[in-house]
Order: C-alpha cells, then sequence, then structure tokens
C-alpha cells in the first residue's frame, strides 16, 4: 500500500526557514542539510539545496511555484494576526487577507525561498 508521508520542502538556508516555519508552529530542531517535524500526521522536511544537489546531481533550482502549503488557522481573526507576525518578522506578503467568495478568509506568505504559503479560515 501506498501512502503519502512526507512533504520535503527544499530550501536554501536551513536557520531562516525555520524561523520562517517557527512563526506557523512548524517546530523544527536545529540542522544542517536535513530536518523534518511531524504535524497533523505529515512529516514535513526541509532539505538544503547542497544536500539535494548531493543526491541528485542534475537537480536545477525551480523557477515559479511549483508547491504551495496551506495552513489552516483557528478563526479569521487568526488568519489576520499569524499574517501580521510574519510580515513584521520582514517576510514577504504576497496576498493580504481578504474575504474569499468560497467561503474563507485567505491570505498569502512567502518562505525565505519564495514558495506560498496560504494561510485560511472557514468565515462564519
Amino acid at each position: 500500500m501506498i501512502v503519502p508521508d512526507m512533504i520535503g520542502i527544499v530550501v536554501s538556508d536551513i536557520p531562516k526557514s525555520i524561523a520562517f516555519y517557527k512563526l506557523l508552529g512548524l517546530d523544527f530542531p536545529s540542522g544542517d542539510g536535513f530536518v523534518e517535524v511531524k504535524a497533523n500526521g505529515y512529516r514535513i522536511s526541509l532539505n538544503a539545496e547542497s544536500t539535494v544537489k548531493e543526491h541528485s546531481p542534475g537537480w536545477k533550482k525551480p523557477v515559479g511555484q511549483r508547491l504551495e502549503l496551506a495552513f489552516l488557522c483557528g478563526s479569521a481573526k487568526e488568519v489576520d494576526a499569524t499574517y501580521a507576525k510574519i510580515v513584521a518578522a520582514r517576510h514577504r506578503g504576497i496576498n493580504e487577507p481578504w474575504d474569499a467568495f468560497w467561503g474563507q478568509r485567505y491570505a498569502i506568505v512567502a518562505d525565505p525561498d519564495g514558495t506560498h504559503i496560504s494561510l485560511f479560515a472557514p468565515l462564519r
């Protein structure tokens, strides 16, 4: 049986990425080439570009968005507060929080490598 088990994110700077993802509640341990946490049943890893290149010599840095993680917040207010906290920590906001037509409070930020991270909560 094959089941999803881990999402791996290739990053250029592990410590900078750890600091970013800690703002989203992912408590990665410190490390060099590879770190992982378990969240909501999934393992999520940060993989240094240098480590990936060792195992896949033909690897090239992707252009554009290839992956987007979405974080469920407890409320619309938490979407706003999380977005503000991330932007205050000098990370890039892509879309400020808004009430999306599909019934969610939604915002998008970027991690240190530009990977888009969605923040959302159902509108009540």
